[in-house]
């Protein structure tokens, strides 16, 4: 049974799981949801750098966000996080700020605007023994359709490099050509994904 909470905004609601009888003697001996989606903390500020520096330094040798930026993004804009949480263990997560210009900046990178429209994500990122399981782009329907219970969030831009152009657009993002950013002589793709009610059409996702 999986478990989404942990925002005003992001009200709990159950995965749909085959129901099981247990018996008193095999009843799970903790109260750890097997699987839970929440907004991340400061708290969890250890456990996503660890992630993000395994996934990202063994392959372009930077990290999108130091841990002074993590534990400063999830201190100003928590409800912009979100992580996926196994047994009590992260295994991955997004962060995101808010952001108040069309296109992103460099400023963006290290910046949190309130009470804007977009949301600049960051980085998503999952734990190197969940991999290739297809939870990137769970984790990621997941944060969008949270981000429309935000009010007033209207879109999500975010940079990547061009062999991750496929992955985002395939979740529904749609390019806005070459950043202006660039990171240690590496160059990235803006992407852009406009939030609109059309998914709470086709699927319940418990706003």
């Amino acid at each position: 049974m999986s478990v989404v909470s942990g925002s005003p905004f992001l009200k709990p609601f159950f995965l749909k799981t085959p129901v099981r009888v247990v018996r008193p003697l095999q009843q799970r001996r903790h109260t750890l949801p097997a699987s839970e989606f929440r907004n991340l903390t400061p708290q969890d500020a250890i456990s996503v750098f660890e992630i993000e520096r395994e996934a990202f330094v063994s392959v372009s040798g930077e990290c999108p966000l130091t841990l002074n930026e993590v534990l400063n993004f999830l201190g100003q804009c928590p409800e912009l996080s979100l992580g996926w949480f196994e047994e009590g263990q992260l295994v991955a997560f997004i962060i995101g700020s808010g952001w108040d210009k069309e296109r992103l900046s460099q400023e963006a990178m290290t910046r949190h605007v309130p009470n804007t429209p977009t949301v600049h994500i960051h980085v998503l990122s999952v734990h190197r023994h969940c991999r290739q399981q297809g939870k990137g782009s769970i984790l990621l329907w997941r944060y969008l359709q949270y981000l429309r219970c935000l009010p007033g969030i209207r879109r999500a831009l975010l940079i990547c490099e061009d062999f991750l152009v496929p992955f985002y657009l395939k979740a529904g993002f749609k390019e806005k050509g070459p950043s202006a950013i660039s990171v240690s002589n590496m160059h990235f793709q803006e992407m852009e994904y406009t939030l609109g009610g059309q998914a709470y059409a086709r699927r319940n996702s418990g706003c």
